[in-house]
């Protein structure tokens, strides 16, 4: 059975709060200033919906979002956010379930990718990739070891906790960064939170290597 935060979902935020203080929900924050005017934005793993809320404090109207989410109960919290005047449909199925009739320019995954083994990344991050616009941007946060002995204490709690209550899938973090380097992406910024444990990074998908699978 697919991992899924249904069980959760009633006292996740809170649960991260005390964890890791605002630094989860600061560091999407920090990358809605990448965010064009009147985007197509695609959210996949939002959770609670908390992000809906900070988006519609910078750009009150506006942007077209999909909200893709798998957790039912975390969907349901997420729909009684407040996010502006901005067009919302939301999706509550994985997303590399859904048939997509439309590309997105701004693709964010919100502490997503870690929930994955390296087999399930691949094929969830191909699927993403094949809906953002060349040129487009994405919009990663999530977690990284620097070497520290306490994120890696840290991690492995979390996973166990996680595996046991939601089923997810994997105990060990995988390899992020490797599928962006694999496609091609540029990094164009990036900022750590919680000494380094998180990461948000800004990504924009380059034509280069979609130009070179033409010959």
């Amino acid at each position: 059975m697919a991992s899924n935060y249904d069980n959760s979902a009633w006292f996740y935020d809170g649960l991260s709060r005390v964890v890791y203080g605002n630094a989860l929900i600061s560091s999407q924050v920090y990358l809605l200033q990448f965010i064009p005017s009147n985007a197509t934005i695609l959210i996949v793993g939002g959770g609670t919906g908390r992000l809906l809320e900070e988006i519609a404090k910078i750009y009150p109207s506006g942007l077209n979002i999909t909200y893709v989410e798998i957790s039912a109960k975390m969907m349901a919290i997420a729909k009684k956010k407040n996010h502006g005047n901005n067009r919302v449909t939301f999706i509550n199925e994985a997303v590399e379930n859904v048939p997509f009739s439309l590309s997105f320019d701004v693709v964010i995954t919100p502490f997503l990718f870690d929930n994955f083994t390296e087999k399930t990344l691949q094929t969830v991050f191909n699927h993403i990739n094949s809906l953002l616009k060349t040129d487009g941007i994405w919009l990663c946060s999530d977690f990284q070891i620097t070497g520290a002995l306490w994120q890696r204490a840290l991690l492995k709690t979390m996973y166990i906790f996680f595996k046991l209550l939601c089923r997810i899938e994997t105990t060990t973090m995988p390899n992020i960064e490797a599928q962006f380097n694999g496609k091609g992406y540029k990094k164009k910024s990036a900022k750590t939170f919680f000494a380094d444990f998180i990461i948000s990074t800004e990504y924009q998908k380059s034509c280069l290597l979609i130009l070179a699978s033409d010959f």
